[in-house]
């Protein structure tokens, strides 16, 4: 076979960016290819070279402020701020999953040890998790972040010594822009992120906790409001998103971990006992607590649809481990169908594909015109479903209603390594649909825009 011979599906196959002999900035094939087919016939792919050069909008994640991260002193957020944080968001979950037991997984992200001490407590489950998309993504990172090829006992002195010399002022952009080739991100930071680059780090306005169960004082407090009746906490709600709405791109809700979001509109006098019992922190039944809820989440939605802001909602797979109530997860895409009915005119943007109900997904996305797919976070809870979801997707629903990356990440430096396993994985969607003939290469060319940047400029206004 010439080396012009090769089909992308056969170059993508062996490739995965940079782990199994490639990297981002060229590609390696495996010695058995490699004596074929000459390195320049797969970089010269015309599709790799698009999705490689197109610069990505990222419309999820939740990074706190540059200066923050710089300030910290020994722990982040109850985490030791060392290598180990690098493992913190995600694959720590992977590892209590493999079989790490709670009081080793707490040890290993403490500050009670170093980095060789917290490299035993790691190395018997770094082999089985290497190669989830959690594993994968911090192989990417310490690789192209850090310049280190693997985690060994060898290597995390060498990383821990990287990792503090890279935080300084300007280490976001670079590592964003320069090796994630990222162009901006959204950044869901409770409740609201006062971002110090806003071209770079965009904000959503959290209104769970205006919504759902607990709500905070802090929200009242700022908004200057006594409440007393469910009128007031309605100008609590109003002024936190006229406030924050003309600086935000969208308001996020997350209350698909509480609930199901079979949210129907209540009129305020069928709530206005219910809100009083919970003012005064007296027992509600738990029709009371939904209708509650529903009403709020209503007036919310209502406010941000009149600012002109989409609202972000969590579907599917949870965070964490050893709690996932799939029988209410399975009701996600039935629900968000009457949310889409009851409201046409918001634009309801659907995160993480529903894992694992995204073929339900599809659904919702070609019958309803108000309703956004969002794939954040899908590549690194199943890189091969998020695939499989993109390339149904295009010969499903209107391309131009769906966003393909987010990374969902705390720590900054494993966004490039998110959205290089996205790229891999929207490369072999398009090459797929025109090896199999669905589409032509011409046509998946100019695709890779639209997917990419364009749909989420769009839709967020940016």
């Amino acid at each position: 076979m010439k080396p012009k011979d090769l089909k992308r599906r056969e170059f993508f196959r062996y490739s995965a960016f940079g782990l199994t002999g490639a990297t981002l900035g060229g590609m390696v094939l495996p010695r058995d290819m490699a004596e074929h087919h000459s390195k320049s016939a797969v970089t010269e792919d015309p599709l790799y070279q698009k999705v490689l050069a197109t610069p990505l909008i990222d419309t999820h994640e939740h990074l706190m402020n540059e200066a923050e991260r710089i300030r910290a002193g020994k722990t982040i957020w109850d985490k030791a701020n060392d290598w180990t944080f690098l493992l913190s968001h995600y694959l720590d979950s992977d590892l209590v999953v493999a079989g790490m037991s709670q009081a080793d997984h707490d040890r290993f992200f403490s500050t009670a040890l170093g980095p060789l001490e917290k490299w035993k407590l790691f190395e018997p489950f770094w082999p089985y998790v290497k190669h989830t998309g959690c594993g994968l993504n911090v192989r990417h990172t310490i690789k192209e972040v850090y310049g280190i090829d693997d985690l060994t006992e060898e290597t995390v002195g060498r990383l821990e010594q990287a990792y503090h010399a890279a935080i300084k002022p300007g280490f976001y952009r670079h590592v964003l822009r320069d090796i994630g080739n990222i162009e901006s991100c959204q950044v869901n930071l409770w409740p609201f992120l006062e971002s110090e680059q806003p071209d770079l780090l965009m904000s959503d306005l959290h209104i769970s906790g205006l919504i759902e169960d607990n709500w905070d004082p802090r929200y009242a407090r700022e908004a200057g409001i006594d409440v007393k009746k469910l009128d007031d906490w309605h100008r609590v709600i109003d002024y936190w998103i006229k406030t924050y709405g003309k600086k935000a791109v969208a308001v996020k809700s997350t209350m698909a971990y509480q609930r199901d979001l079979d949210c129907v509109r209540t009129p305020p006098e069928d709530v206005e006992k219910a809100f009083l019992k919970k003012l005064n922190k007296e027992s509600m039944t738990p029709d009371e607590q939904k209708a509650l809820e529903d009403h709020l989440f209503w007036h919310a939605v209502d406010r941000a649809t009149e600012m002109g802001l989409p609202v972000k909602l969590h579907t599917g797979y949870y965070v964490g481990h050893g709690r996932m109530p799939l029988g209410r997860v399975r009701e996600n895409p039935a629900a968000i169908c009457e949310l889409c009915r009851q409201s046409p005119e918001t634009r309801f943007v659907l995160f993480h594909i529903c894992y694992p109900y995204y073929e339900e997904m599809l659904s919702i996305a070609k019958h309803y015109p108000n309703a956004y797919m969002d794939m954040c976070w899908s590549w690194i809870i199943n890189p091969l479903a998020a695939k499989d979801f993109l390339k149904k997707y295009l010969v499903t629903a209107p391309a131009n209603k769906i966003c393909t990356f987010g990374g969902d990440y705390i720590p900054v430096e494993l966004v490039p390594g998110h959205a290089a396993i996205a790229r891999q994985g929207i490369t072999q969607a398009l090459s797929e649909l025109v090896d199999e003939g669905w589409m032509t290469l011409k046509e998946a060319l100019n695709l890779t825009d639209v997917l990419m940047h364009q749909n989420a400029r769009d839709l967020f206004r940016l």
